[in-house]
C-alpha cells in the first residue's frame, strides 16, 4: 500500500506508523546519496508558486536550524527563521492565533521550544504540517537522523541499543519509541527513578509487539553495555537548572558515563552515539564553568570515546539534513 504523508504533522514517532517510519528512512537515504553525487534536488522549486517555511526558536539551536535550513534550500524552498525574541508567541499573541496566521504564509511550520504541548496547539490551529524540532517530551527529527546513522553503519536497524543517563528526558522517550519501530533491543539504562515512565513504555511496547522488538530497563550499567552494538547517551542537566538539580545529576548519573570501560563491553563493531552538544571537555564556556563550578571535566561521555574511532557523532549530526529533508519532502506530498 502507497505511503501519503502528505498534509501530516510529525509531533512524535509514536504517531506515526512504522510503515511512515520506514519509508522515511529510505527517502533520507536516497536523497543523501543524491547530494553526495550532486544530483539537482530542487524539486519543490517553481511547483505551484515557490514554497516557503518558517523555522520557530523558541529555544536556540545549532544543528536543528542549520538542517531545516539546509534542507529547505536544497528543495528549493524560501524559509523565515524566527527566534526566541523574534515573535509575538505567548506574548501578544497565543499559539493559536499564530498558527492560523502563519500557516496563511507558509507551507510548512518548523517549532522547537519547551512545553509539548505548545506544539501540539500549533498543529491543531495550523493549516500546514508542523514538524517538531524539540519539546521537553519528544524529539521525533533527531530519531531519523540517529536510525539512518546506524543504518548506514550495520546495514539494519535490528541493533541492541543502550541509553544511558536520564532516560525519562525527551531523548530517552523518543529512542524507546524509535527502536520499537526498527525492530531494536532497546535498554534504558538508568536509575529507577530516570526510567520512562509507563505511558512511553506502553506506546513503545504496543508498537514492539508488531516489529518483534524489546524494550527493557536496568539499573546495571554491564547489562546495558554487554555486546551493545549501539551506545547512546545525552546530556545530564539542562541549562538554567538550579544548583540541587545539577548535584543530583551529577551524584546520581556518573555510574552512567559512557567512558573506555564501557566501550569495552560492547560488540566488537559497536558505535557511540549522541545527539549533541557534549559536556565531553571544558574547551566551551559552559564546559568550563561546569568544570571549575563542579570539579567535573568530562560529563556524561569521556573525550576519549567522543573523539574515539567508535564515535559517530558527526556522521548523525550530518544526517540530521538529510532527515529533515526527506521529513518535509513527504509530509509537502512529493
Amino acid at each position: 500500500m502507497p505511503i501519503n504523508l502528505r498534509g501530516k504533522s510529525l509531533l512524535s514517532v509514536g504517531e506515526w506508523t512504522t510503515d511512515e517510519v520506514n519509508y522515511v528512512l529510505q527517502l533520507s537515504k536516497q536523497l543523501k546519496d543524491q547530494k553526495r553525487t550532486g544530483s539537482n534536488q530542487r524539486i519543490l522549486l517553481g511547483t505551484a508558486g515557490t514554497k516557503s517555511i518558517v523555522v520557530i526558536m523558541q529555544k536556540d539551536s545549532t544543528r536543528t536550524r542549520s538542517a531545516f535550513e539546509t534542507a529547505a534550500f536544497d528543495l528549493g524552498m524560501n524559509v523565515s527563521y524566527i527566534g526566541p525574541t523574534g515573535s509575538q508567541i505567548g506574548k501578544k499573541e497565543s499559539i493559536a492565533d499564530t498558527a492560523r496566521v502563519l500557516s496563511r504564509f507558509y507551507d510548512g511550520i518548523a517549532f522547537r521550544g519547551s512545553a509539548h504541548s505548545d506544539v501540539v496547539e500549533l498543529s491543531e490551529n495550523s493549516l500546514v504540517p508542523v514538524w517538531n524540532g524539540l519539546t521537553d517530551k519528544w524529539h521525533p527529527t533527531q530519531m531519523f537522523a540517529d536510525y539512518l546513522t546506524i543504518y548506514e553503519h550495520f546495514g539494519r536497524t535490528n541493533v541492541k541499543f543502550a541509553f544511558f543517563g536520564d532516560a525519562k528526558n525527551n531523548m530517552g522517550n523518543s529512542l524507546m519509541v524509535m527502536a520499537a519501530h526498527m525492530g531494536a533491543e532497546f535498554w534504558a539504562v538508568a536509575p529507577k527513578k530516570y526510567w520512562p515512565s509507563r505511558e512511553i513504555v506502553d506506546i513503545a511496547k504496543k508498537i514492539a509487539k508488531v516489529t518483534g522488538a524489546s524494550i527493557n530497563m536496568t539499573e546495571d550499567p554491564k547489562v546495558g553495555a554487554n555486546n551493545a552494538d549501539v551506545v547512546y547517551t545525552d546530556v545530564w542537566v539542562s541549562m538554567g537548572e538550579p544548583d540541587e538539580v545539577w548535584e543530583e545529576r551529577l551524584r546520581d548519573l556518573k555510574p552512567y558515563q559512557i567512558n573506555s570501560q564501557i566501550m569495552g563491553q560492547t560488540s566488537k563493531n559497536s558505535i557511540f552515539l549522541h545527539c549533541l552538544p557534549a559536556f565531553h571537555n571544558t574547551d566551551t564556556k559552559v564546559g568550563a564553568e561546569i568544570a571549575a563550578k563542579y570539579k567535573v571535566k568530562e560529563m556524561e561521555v569521556t573525550d576519549e570515546v567522543f573523539e574515539s574511532t567508535k564515535s559517530k557523532v558527526f556522521d548523525e549530526a550530518e544526517n540530521r539534513a538529510h532527515t529533515i529533508k526527506a521529513i518535509m519532502l513527504a509530509t509537502l506530498g512529493y
